[in-house]
């Protein structure tokens, strides 16, 4: 059940809200602005009623990334047509990675496809790859996040 203070939370713009919907082991609803999500794990884990947070993780990379390029190609005048994003996550062993950082243990992979469509040349398409890699989030990920977590009493 949501609160008034969890729904008041929940409307500022930039503030999401994940609660348990008490209707199966896993499954969360999530609230962000007026929008409503659902997220689970997969079956035997949970019940699949929707997508994994890993899964919502690559949606706000592929959709950031396909808006970004949008955008840019909008305010060019470009005549792309359509912009498809395909990603997969894994997690790969940091020794297999030579531009890795990391030398030892586990590093997750993001495999991004971008299919771009429409009349473009070759050197629009070598710039809107160039641009997917400015989307916000793509940003984010691939900068030094901190995640301050605190407890907060329940009203």
């Amino acid at each position: 059940m949501t609160s008034q203070s969890d729904k008041d939370a929940a409307s500022a713009e930039g503030t999401v809200t994940v609660t348990e919907t008490g209707t199966g082991t896993y499954t969360q609803q999530i609230t962000a602005g007026h929008h409503l999500l659902v997220a689970d794990e997969p079956r035997p884990t949970g019940d699949d009623a929707g997508p994994t947070p890993y899964d919502l993780l690559l949606a706000a990379l592929g959709s950031c990334t396909s808006m970004t390029v949008r955008m840019y190609a909008n305010r060019k005048g470009w005549p792309l047509e359509r912009v498809r994003v395909t990603l997969r996550h894994s997690r790969i062993h940091a020794q297999d990675c030579a531009e890795c950082e990391t030398k030892s243990g586990w590093i997750d992979h993001i495999d991004r496809e971008i299919e771009l469509t429409g009349d473009l040349d070759q050197t629009q398409r070598d710039r809107l790859l160039l641009i997917a890699e400015r989307c916000p989030v793509h940003q984010t990920l691939t900068s030094e996040v901190r995640v301050a977590t605190s407890l907060r009493v329940p009203q």
